[in-house]
Formats: C-alpha cells, structure tokens, sequence
C-alpha cells in the first residue's frame, strides 16, 4: 500500500495553512495593537482638550470673579461747595446712598465714593474737573448743575473714555456722558403761578422778579419761560423783570438787584443764583418783600419771607440714576426729562411755614393748579 503524505504546504487550501494562520493571527494582532494605541492616542488628546477646556472655563470664571470684584470708583464733583447748598448735599447723599446698596446687595466693596468740592469760582470749574478727569481714577464722574454740559463737552473731547453722569443738564450724542434733565417747565410754572397769586392779592404793577445767577439755555428757553407762563395763568398781563448776577456766590451783587427790583414795585422774587441766594431773601427780609425758593424746600430759610418752594428731589435722582449704572443699565448718550408725575418735581405745600405765610384762598388755588398737572390735565412738557 502506497502512503501519501500531504504537508500543509503541499494543502492546496490556503486558509488551512499552517504558515497562513500564523500570519494573519500576526497580522491580527498588529492591527489591533496598533488599532489601540490610536485609541489611546485619541483619548489622550481628547483628554488634553477637554482639560484645556476645563482651564479655559476655570479662567473664565475667574476674569468674572475678578471683575465683579474690581472697584468701580464713582467721583462727584460738586460745582461750589457742598456746606449750605442742600442741593449739592442731596447729589452727594443720593450716590453715596446709592453705592452702599450695590455694595450690600453684592457682598462686596465693589462701590466706592469720592467727592471734590470745585468751589464758587466758576471760572476754575473747568480746570478742576479736568485734573480730576485726567487722574483715569474715577469709572463715573457724577455732578449737577446747568452749566456742566458746556464744560464736560470740552473736557470729554479730550478724555474720550471716561464715563460722565449729569443731573440738572441737557446732554445728548456722547456716547459716554448720561444727562438727567428736571421738567423745570413745570418746576417754573408752579414758581411763577404762586408769584404771581401773592402779588395779586397785595395790588401793584402785574410785575414778579427772578434772580438767576447766570444765563444758560435752560435758564433762558425754559425756566424764565415757564415762570412767565405761570404768571400769565393767573393774569395774562404779567411780565417778568429779569436780572442777572454773574456767578453763583456774590451774594451783595444778588442783594443790590432785588433791592431796585422791589423799589421798582416787584412783591415777590424767584431766586436762582446758588450761594448769592442769601443776598436776595435777606434783602426782600428787610423791604417787606417775598421771595419763591428754588430747587430745595427754602420755608425755613427765613419764614413768613418764603412763601413758595418748587423742589426738585436729587437726592432721589441721584439714588436711582446711579443703581441703573452700578448695574449696566444707565443709557449714555441721552438725556432723559422727569418731572412731577414722575416723583422728581414737586411743590411743597404741607410746610407749617407755608401754611402760616400764605392764605388759604391761595394755598387753594395753587393746590387747585398742581392736581391739574398730577391728573395730567395740565401738560407741561
């Protein structure tokens, strides 16, 4: 019997060869080495990028940490001097009043407040405000007066990216300066109504008198039109004498007008002149005259010589405007109007010196004229 003997590679099947198998087994084995260590190498870099990312977003949380604690500090810049000028002390109370809150409602000292008074000298205002400007150490600069606007356009010009926060001022376009205007149309014509109501009851010329410090747009396209208005509502013939100080301070300059205004027949005066205020309430005092009060309830100023207070609230305009840029709200570039309806302006009426200087058929009527413009139906825009 023939034997024959078959060597797997003598096997016409491939597959089954022994030398085949080792090598796909080899074969096998590579691929799925190398198959893993590609794994491994995906894994690690997907790993390191979310690690990466993991940095980014701990850094992140960190710039936000840092920011939220980085101290914004607010400067007021007071345009005279803050003792005996109430409405300097409400700008000061209201954002000092302001930060405190933010501070309390963040946990942090993020707010803090530093006022410069610029003193009575108009002319160095400027110069002030820009040194203070110039420092970079203030994130807000809040101030109020009329003026402002005039000089702060100068000075952000220069300083374009300091953030500006003006009450009492008309500013609008700089997309870094916020302008806060009083409906003094309102404010002027409950000024010049009771004036007007007060001389008509003691006879005389159809005159009233305004003291104004200086001229400014307000001043003369609002202010001394809206006391007129108010007179005429009473008695279309009233006119106003007009006159005007030169600066805020000079008190004699103030007592020398209204003295030849009251010897020319005005009973009663609106003063807006600042610290000169005292020249014209002393003088009217001593001529048996009356005087409106401007700005800041004025009755005890010199009682039964008061007989009217048309008040803007800036303490409260101060509060609110400067919470609304704590939280990024404020809106620059615009100047925004708020008047009676709005809690911002007012007469005051519930003064016992008012009440003791002024008849009731008075009070009455102006109290008559004031509902009217809370009811709306009186509209002084």
């Amino acid at each position: 019997m023939q034997l024959k003997l078959y060597s797997s590679l003598n096997n016409n099947n491939p597959e089954t060869s022994h030398f085949y198998y080792r090598g796909a087994n080899m074969k096998r084995s590579l691929l799925t080495t190398l198959f893993q260590g590609v794994l491994l190498l995906l894994t690690a870099f997907f790993s390191s990028c979310n690690y990466y990312n993991y940095l980014k977003s701990i850094k992140a949380m960190s710039e936000q940490a840092e920011s939220r604690e980085q101290t914004l500090t607010i400067g007021v810049f007071i345009p005279g001097i803050m003792s005996g000028s109430p409405i300097y002390e409400m700008l000061a109370r209201g954002v000092q009043a302001a930060a405190e809150k933010h501070n309390s409602d963040t946990g942090t000292e993020q707010a803090v407040v530093t006022v410069i008074e610029g003193g009575y000298n108009q002319a160095e205002w400027e110069n002030k405000l820009t040194a203070m400007t110039a420092s970079g150490s203030y994130s807000l600069i809040v101030s109020s007066n009329p003026s402002l606007p005039d000089i702060v356009s100068g000075i952000s010009a220069k300083f374009p990216n300091q953030y500006f926060m003006l009450l009492d001022g008309e500013m609008s376009g700089n997309s870094h300066v916020y302008a806060f205007r009083y409906n003094q149309r309102e404010q002027a014509y409950m000024a010049g109504y009771i004036a007007a109501l007060e001389t008509a009851a003691h006879g005389g010329p159809k005159r009233i008198g305004l003291v104004a410090a200086q001229e400014y747009p307000v001043m003369n396209n609002i202010i001394l039109p809206g006391y007129l208005e108010g007179a005429q509502a009473v008695d279309p013939l009233y006119t106003v004498d007009f006159r005007i100080v030169g600066n805020w301070y000079d008190a004699a300059k103030a007592a020398e007008l209204a003295s030849g205004m009251i010897r020319n027949g005005i009973r009663v005066l609106l003063c807006i002149a600042g610290g000169a205020n005292e020249g014209v309430v002393n003088t009217a005092s001593q001529q048996n005259a009356k005087v409106v009060w401007f700005d800041t309830n004025g009755y005890n100023i010199r009682p039964g010589t008061v007989i009217g207070s048309a008040v803007l609230y800036q303490d409260l305009a101060a509060y609110y405007q400067t919470l609304r840029y704590l939280a990024g709200t404020l809106p620059f570039g615009k100047t925004e109007i708020m008047g009676v309806n709005d809690g911002y302006v007012d007469f005051v009426e519930n003064d016992p010196y008012y009440i003791d200087a002024v008849p009731e058929e008075i009070r009455k009527k102006q109290a008559e004229m004031i509902a009217k413009i809370r009811r709306g139906e009186l509209l002084l825009p």
